[in-house]
């Protein structure tokens, strides 16, 4: 394996980790409300701006990621409880236009809190490159890595022990069998949304050591997340990781390959083919109906 292909490699797990853990917040907010949140990049971007202003007003950093997150937790409950929940019964359509509002009000309202201007967090570990075979590995990549990795492992116990993981589940496969038996899904969907909020935070604090961050770095991310999920199939958590490693490698070769100026086009080339060749996405279930 040549050290160039090793670097690209490395580069491209790296952001794909970060557009998987954009891609499991949709994929949770979907399986709960069947709503595609498209403000689900702001969320990226408020992790990051808060945590850098967090840091510049004096808090360490461990106390200024935990108040970035905890804001970010506390926005998304409030965008399902003040401006989805009450569209709940209203068309597909008409909630995709609520959370693209929501998203073009956070971006507005995170330039004016915080400013335009691009942002650099210093890294958890330092910035002295780990050679592997060649290929520069930054000790920060390993963070968004190892991250992702935590996060998706403690999702997986969350909803296989937890018990009101177990219910959100319920409400993902059946939410009138699940109200039946008494599981509020008026609350799993403030928890969906809260949650999600949460790891797209998460993901930008992770990202902006290496990326920078500014009130419109979510555009893209969310973009290149909701790829992901589709790619890997809408819905399902684990399919938006490996979706996310997908795009994330695909649009590494490309750029070192081929150009950069065709990077960004990669990921919506290969929804296009999953598209086509598989609707349901390469990890979605297919669904048939009985007449």
């Amino acid at each position: 394996m040549s050290s160039q292909f090793l670097q690209f490699l490395i580069s491209g797990i790296t952001v794909g980790a970060t557009y998987a853990l954009v891609g499991l917040g949709f994929s949770i907010v979907y399986n709960s409300s069947q709503v595609i949140n498209f403000a689900q990049g702001e969320f990226v971007m408020i992790g990051g701006m808060a945590t850098v202003f967090l840091m510049a007003a004096g808090a360490p950093m461990p106390l200024a990621i935990a108040l970035a997150v905890l804001l970010a937790v506390v926005i998304g409950f409030a965008l399902g409880k003040f401006a989805i929940e009450p569209a709940r019964g209203a068309p597909v359509v008409s909630i995709i236009i609520i959370t693209i509002g929501a998203s073009i009000f956070l971006r507005g309202a995170a330039m004016l809190v915080w400013d335009r201007n691009l942002h650099h967090m210093p890294a958890f570990s330092g910035s002295d490159p780990i050679d592997i075979g060649g290929a520069a590995l930054l000790p920060q990549s390993v963070w968004v890595v190892g991250g992702m990795v935590i996060i998706v492992a403690a999702l997986q116990v969350f909803f296989s022990h937890a018990r009101i993981g177990k219910a959100m589940l319920a409400t993902a496969f059946n939410p009138l069998a699940a109200q039946l038996v008494g599981i509020s899904t008026r609350g799993m969907l403030l928890l969906s949304f809260a949650l999600a909020a949460g790891i797209g935070a998460i993901a930008g604090i992770l990202i902006a050591p290496i990326t920078l961050t500014y009130a419109g770095v979510g555009i893209m991310l969310g973009l290149k997340g909701f790829s992901a999920a589709i790619v890997g199939g809408l819905g399902n958590p684990m399919g938006a990781v490996a979706g996310g490693l997908v795009v994330g490698i695909a649009e590494a070769m490309t750029a070192g390959y081929i150009s950069s100026a065709y990077k960004d086009a990669v990921a919506f080339l290969i929804i296009l083919a999953v598209l086509l060749i598989r609707p349901s996405g390469l990890f979605g279930r297919r669904e048939s109906e009985r007449v």
